[in-house]
């Protein structure tokens, strides 16, 4: 089996030791992990050039390509991010950015539609929700349907060490459910796509199909229609 584990922040706090609670369920699975802003440490520009030229056009391609590699290579990706006010970190949302050209208005990756992902947030008071939401959002969109997702309120400390020890026996009773809900999955079967993933696609192909009718064939419309889904084929039929 093998993870691969995004990290909103090089920190290794209290978000880092959740993710770590979540892995013991894991033992033998073979771990990637990204650190941001460490491995992807540029923002987009919006230039367009992954959506007109192609992703490798990107100035930042040789980290986004490496990421994008182990995600889809993943039987299970995990995700965390702590709450910078009351969203993800600007790391992770440099890297969604950049990720873009995956959603699945342009050029989804078929992989993407079997797969399974936990978000893991947590923060002092509010933020853990929307900060969750700020990536369960792009993986959605990216035709991800089974998604876990863990917020964690803290109240009093942002020290592991130093939350109280009921906080903390809580929170780790709170992960390793997840984690062992996770853990059960038969990983050699894909995840089954739900019905809103379905209706996503079903409505970006009519646009697609627009486009194709009149004339303005561009790079995700290419895209779109060697993989056969302007016809009858689907991404979570492979």
């Amino acid at each position: 089996m093998k993870i691969t584990i995004i990290n909103g922040t090089e920190k290794r706090g209290v978000t880092y030791k959740l993710k770590e609670i979540l892995l013991q369920r894991f033992q033998g699975a073979e771990i990637t992990e990204f650190y941001l802003p460490k491995d992807c440490p540029s923002f987009c520009v919006g230039c367009t050039s992954c959506f007109t030229k192609g992703e490798d056009c990107c100035k930042d391609f040789n980290y986004i390509n490496a990421i994008e590699k182990s995600l889809i290579e993943a039987d299970l990706i995990v995700i965390t991010s702590p709450a910078y006010v009351m969203h993800a970190t600007g790391a992770m949302k440099a890297l969604l950015d950049h990720l873009a050209y995956r959603w699945m208005p342009h050029r989804p990756a078929p992989e993407m539609f079997g797969k399974r992902a936990v978000v893991i947030t947590q923060c002092i008071g509010a933020g853990a929700k929307s900060s969750a939401q700020d990536i369960k959002h792009s993986l959605s969109w990216w035709g991800i349907s089974q998604i876990g997702v863990f917020n964690g309120a803290l109240m009093n400390d942002i020290v592991w060490d130093k939350i109280s020890e009921k906080r903390r026996q809580k929170l780790t009773k709170n992960i390793d459910r997840l984690a062992f809900k996770f853990a059960k999955i038969n990983y050699e079967k894909p995840a089954h796509t739900k019905l809103i993933t379905k209706i996503k696609f079903i409505l970006c192909r009519l646009i697609q199909k627009r486009v194709r009718k009149n004339g303005d064939i561009g790079l995700d419309n290419e895209y779109w229609y060697n993989n056969g889904w302007l016809g009858k084929s689907r991404p979570w039929k492979r």
